[in-house]
């Protein structure tokens, strides 16, 4: 496929990166030389310097036979107008960043589709979406829902107290009503097998129907955790903003911005619950007066990863016990995993699995990033005479690096075993790593 990028920032670099690790044709393009830097000489792909927006530079890098335009830009008019003209000029597809979260209403999706824009991006939404979730469910690192959450996928940090530890797969998983479809432990992801154990510390990628997430607390050793009814916020971003507006009313919010000018704007942008208070979160003093050691959650959205993660790490020692850090330093995701801090948000990582999922061939109805590994999970509709409906999972000899995790069948979550027969019009739930994507195809189309 040839895939068009225009934006060299931190989504369209990663995104690129991602492409051509799958050996894509990538074109990223930039106003900036300098952002582009050596990438073409690091990546396989092709840098080009020029403006989105200009007719002449979208023809050089060949959006007219391009099967995905994506314009991630700073500046969300010029992502508009460059996907206006990439399908004027024939791209077959296209995608937008854009900063306002009114353009994703429903009643204007005909109308950006007739301006020939197919899908629209919001990172900080995404990310907001995210934070929710992990403050709704504080005793995971992340949860991802399939069917209207009729199956889940749970990602926890098992503890010396969890009654998992040191039971070879083969007997743990038996006649359970889950399937442990990755561990991470450190820097390695493991796809596990029958003689794999999990060991303290593993963060543990679970599969389940929804009706047994609280089997799945208590076998995590997480009885402790109780619910979120008060949040900190360290920075009045979009992002903060737009996690306020998601935040169940139940749960009382306050949010420290350091500049007086932004904490005014925000008076006007959040509802009356929210509290904006005018400091530094950094200073313990200031977190010490506002209830530290009283607040449930503390979520870290300044625009500096190793401040979000050091604050995290002074929020815990008060007595905190969910933080959420924003680290857009993806290099610093396994170190912030480490060092325990909590969940982790990264928008690059939000983003570019959203958009990664319009490169595939195969109709997938969705493809959600796992923050801390580089791994999706993919959710594959079975269209009748597909190949994975031919032999039961066990034989169909799924390439390394992929788990079945579960599927929906008939609008109900269903666990999988080896013996099991998917069925056309069953949506198949995959963990795999993000390299391993593209070659799912084959089994659907």
């Amino acid at each position: 496929m040839k895939i068009v990028i225009a934006g060299a920032g931190a989504v369209g670099t990663h995104l690129a990166k991602m492409l051509s690790a799958e050996h894509e044709d990538v074109v990223l393009m930039d106003e900036s030389e300098e952002r582009l830097g050596k990438l073409e000489s690091l990546f396989d792909l092709k840098a080009m310097v020029g403006l989105p927006t200009r007719i002449t530079n979208l023809k050089s890098a060949g959006v007219g036979s391009a099967d995905l335009f994506v314009a991630v830009t700073p500046d969300e008019s010029t992502n508009v107008n460059a996907c206006m003209l990439a399908h004027y000029l024939g791209a077959r597809k296209t995608v937008a960043r854009i900063d306002n979260h009114e353009y994703l209403l429903p009643k204007h999706k005909a109308y950006f589709k007739s301006l020939g824009i197919n899908s629209l991006i919001y990172p900080e939404k995404l990310a907001a979406e995210e934070i929710v979730t992990s403050i709704k469910y504080c005793w995971m690192r992340q949860m991802l829902e399939f069917g209207g959450g009729e199956l889940v996928m749970i990602g926890v940090k098992v503890r010396e107290n969890s009654s998992l530890l040191n039971i070879p797969f083969r007997e743990l998983q038996r006649d359970k009503p889950y399937h442990i479809v990755a561990i991470q432990r450190r820097d390695e992801t493991i796809i596990p097998r029958g003689g794999d154990m999990i060991e303290a510390d593993d963060l543990v990628c679970f599969m389940t129907t929804k009706a047994h997430v609280s089997y799945i607390k208590d076998i995590s050793g997480k009885e402790r955790y109780s619910e979120v009814k008060s949040i900190i916020m360290m920075g009045g971003s979009r992002i903060a903003v737009r996690t306020a507006e998601l935040v169940p009313d139940n749960i009382s919010i306050k949010i420290i911005e350091s500049d007086y000018a932004r904490c005014n704007k925000l008076i006007e942008l959040v509802d009356d619950r929210v509290m904006i208070i005018n400091g530094d979160a950094r200073d313990p003093e200031l977190l010490r007066s506002e209830g530290i050691d009283r607040t449930d959650a503390f979520i870290a959205l300044s625009d500096n990863s190793e401040t979000n993660i050091l604050a995290c790490l002074a929020a815990k020692r008060s007595g905190v016990y969910r933080t959420v850090a924003e680290i857009e330093n993806i290099e610093y995701i396994s170190m912030a995993e480490e060092m325990d801090i909590g969940s982790v948000i990264n928008k690059k990582k939000l983003a570019a699995s959203n958009i990664f999922q319009m490169m595939l061939n195969t109709d997938v109805s969705s493809v959600r990033c796992l923050t801390f590994t580089d791994a999706v999970v993919a959710e594959f509709p079975v269209n009748e005479g597909a190949p994975i409906t031919k032999r039961p999972v066990k034989e169909l000899g799924l390439p390394d690096g992929a788990n079945i995790g579960g599927l929906i069948r008939d609008g109900k979550g269903v666990n999988v075993t080896g013996n099991t027969m998917i069925e056309p019009g069953d949506h198949v739930i995959i963990f795999c790593l993000e390299h391993v994507l593209k070659k799912l195809e084959k089994y659907f189309s």
